[in-house]
């Protein structure tokens, strides 16, 4: 598995999976052309670039090249790669049918195909003793701190998750495994508890 600085954007949930079971580090999906409507979801990427860089790996088809174009107007250049995977023509496994354009996605791509679409995009290879965040002795926000502030598993957890994803920006419908790899990222243990204190205040 291969551990990159910059955050990956895709187009959907299964090109997610795909990409994750090749690199260490934040996937997040456009939701396709949902990208266009969701200026949460657009304001996250933004703080991502920011922080550590994006690198953009959409389908070669039109509609990827659309997306792509977009994130290319909405993002600072100086913060955004670019990786390309080749036309290829076939149908991904779980699909009755190819796609309109009958070319295969980020999904259908072989993992050595992904790997050398991300090293020709100049993604930021870290070995094993860098950490993403610049600092080994920073202990990652994890589901037990959720739990342990409030923010999951408990009464009233999803109105105080709802309070701090409104807070930081972040897409109300964002998952706990999505919420805690973009805390990782941008914030850490004590901010996010500083956070919740002082939502709770307001409240």
């Amino acid at each position: 598995m291969i551990k990159i600085k910059e955050a990956i954007i895709v187009e959907g949930r299964y090109d997610v999976n795909t990409v994750k079971q090749l690199v260490d580090t934040i996937v997040l999906e456009t939701g396709g052309f949902r990208i266009f409507s969701d200026k949460e979801r657009l304001a996250m990427f933004r703080r991502l670039a920011q922080k550590r860089g994006l690198l953009i790996l959409t389908d070669s088809d039109g509609a990827g090249l659309v997306i792509r174009n977009y994130l290319k107007g909405a993002i600072p250049t100086s913060q955004v790669k670019h990786a390309y995977i080749p036309e290829i023509f076939g149908k991904e496994s779980r699909k009755r049918a190819p796609s309109k354009e009958g070319k295969l996605g980020v999904e259908g791509m072989k993992p050595e195909v992904l790997r050398t679409a991300l090293q020709r995009a100049g993604a930021t290879i870290l070995d094993n003793e860098t950490e993403q965040g610049g600092s080994a002795s920073v202990k990652p926000i994890c589901k037990a701190d959720l739990y342990a502030l409030g923010l999951s598993g408990r009464p009233g957890s999803e109105h105080l998750r709802e309070q701090v994803l409104h807070e930081l920006a972040l897409p109300s419908h964002l998952s706990a495994n999505a919420l805690i790899e973009f805390l990782n990222v941008v914030s850490n243990l004590n901010e996010l508890t500083a956070l919740v204190e002082e939502v709770r205040k307001k409240s």
